[in-house]
């Protein structure tokens, strides 16, 4: 029997920079690998949601970018409040991480609105955090990136963080955080692309569709050498 497993990319037109896209190419070429046959759809402005979307992948983009998408974002967030509160697997990195908490307010003073699935806020700031980065998690072990924002997350009593940053600034720089969580939504600044380097969350994100989708998932045993080789020469680098 053929399992197909659907990923939707979440505005890949306004929202897919610091090479987000690896996240989607590299979800489905591990599905594949462990027997699933992926279907992949975009979402852009104005399009209809897809229903039985087992995958959401959203990428970063500018402040302009975020300005663009929110009123069409904040038109489907309730859709996306109930794929998240049943339990469907998400990744959001950077811009749609901002935008999946309650607001962005830009350096400006200008509030871009979220969807409010986590509970958090970003407020701009005048440095760029920039550079390789390093988060320890109870459940990924080492998550490996490279973070580019200027805004501040500030994670709220309701979040849990992704995990405890190792090397980099994380959310804001201040409180050693990186990321959010939510049911099985992750959101992170950590672009690379993350999941390259870090086939543990992808196949994680992928397990969690299949259990939710066919209530089982066998893994296949993936010769990870490139991914482990890349994980160390960017665990060498400096920050």
């Amino acid at each position: 029997m053929t399992k197909n497993l659907s990923i939707l990319q979440l505005y890949p037109k306004d929202m897919n920079i610091y090479g987000d896209w690896g996240n989607v190419l590299t979800i489905m070429r591990r599905a594949q690998w462990h027997g699933y046959t992926p279907k992949l759809y975009e979402y852009n402005q104005g399009d209809t949601l897809p229903k039985d979307i087992d995958i959401i992948i959203g990428g970063g983009g500018q402040d302009s970018g975020q300005d663009k998408i929110q009123t069409d974002l904040l038109a489907i967030g309730t859709q996306l409040h109930e794929l998240a509160d049943n339990g469907t697997p998400m990744l959001v990195i950077c811009g749609l991480y901002q935008l999946f908490g309650h607001f962005f307010r830009t350096k400006e003073g200008h509030d871009i609105k979220g969807i409010s699935i986590f509970d958090l806020e970003t407020h701009g700031g005048s440095e760029r955090m920039i550079g390789n980065i390093v988060t320890g998690s109870e459940q990924f072990g080492e998550i490996i990136g490279y973070e580019n924002h200027s805004g501040q997350t500030f994670l709220g009593k309701n979040t849990q963080p992704l995990g405890k940053v190792i090397k980099g600034a994380g959310n804001n720089g201040q409180d050693d955080y990186e990321g959010a969580r939510y049911k099985n939504v992750i959101g992170s600044y950590m672009h690379g692309s993350l999941l390259p380097k870090n086939p543990a969350i992808a196949d994680w994100l992928i397990e969690t569709a299949a259990q939710r989708k066919y209530g089982e998932f066998t893994p296949t045993v993936i010769d990870d050498r490139f991914a482990t080789n890349a994980r160390l020469v960017a665990l060498q680098r400096p920050r």
